[in-house]
């Protein structure tokens, strides 16, 4: 990744502004209202300076970032046809309230690869990247796969769960150790020894695709496979249709 701005906006009751993301890989950073906001999701971006006064455009919020909604364009990559496309993964994120003890009433999360002159879209309230990755992924033509640290052969999630975004952990300095793991036992024991946490949507040089089977697909299994779910995906929409 180049790690380039992405473009989009940010919507609440006092109107709609244009944003910029700035993602490393780890952190996300955006100003809005002439306000820097940082976290390392976007269900977790909070004043850089501190809590907003009620004068600052913004509801009180106790911290991050709620009650609008994001707009943003990822560019990331697609191996089709024997070569990597660029293509665009367009983001449409619903944040709810604030509630009393952390997190927010509502949280719903939509994705869109355009591809290819197609749209490959998610469900429409989507709680996390990962699912909404995974149902983008089962909807690729046949060969085509997203190179990003999702589909990547050394990435896994912890067994307690995976977040909104970025809570993606890279084994990349432990190659030949995270092949090793079959199953949650052994996912604990390598645990500390991860690289650090990377964004779904980031991709570095170590990328290797991860197998669709058998040793190597570590705790969390094959991707786009998630377990529980039906591997049968539906038909892809048409970028024309989808406006």
């Amino acid at each position: 990744m180049t790690g380039e701005p992405w473009p989009g906006w940010y919507r609440d009751r006092e109107g709609a502004v244009a944003v910029t993301f700035a993602a490393d890989g780890q952190r996300l950073r955006t100003r809005i209202r002439g306000v820097d906001f940082e976290g390392d999701s976007f269900d977790a971006l909070e004043p850089v300076a501190g809590p907003q006064s009620d004068g600052a455009g913004f509801a009180p919020a106790g911290g991050s970032l709620c009650d609008c909604i994001l707009e943003w364009d990822i560019p990331i990559p697609v191996y089709a046809d024997g070569r990597v496309h660029r293509a665009t993964l367009s983001c449409l994120l619903t944040l709810g309230k604030r509630l009393p003890g952390g997190g927010v009433d509502r949280q719903h999360l939509a994705l869109t690869l355009h591809f290819d002159g197609a749209a490959y879209e998610s469900e429409r309230a989507e709680t996390d990247f990962e699912h909404a990755l995974t149902v983008i992924q089962r909807r690729l033509p046949a060969g085509a796969y997203l190179r990003a640290c999702i589909s990547c052969a050394f990435s896994d999630y912890h067994p307690a769960g995976s977040g909104l975004f970025g809570n993606l952990a890279c084994f990349r300095r432990t190659k030949d150790e995270y092949r090793a793991v079959e199953g949650k036992r052994e996912l604990i024991e390598l645990w500390d020894l991860r690289s650090g946490f990377v964004q779904e949507t980031w991709a570095c040089a170590d990328f290797e695709r991860r197998p669709a089977q058998g040793p190597g697909t570590g705790y969390r299994g094959a991707f786009p496979q998630v377990r529980g779910e039906s591997p049968t995906p539906p038909e892809p929409v048409a970028a024309e249709a989808a406006g």
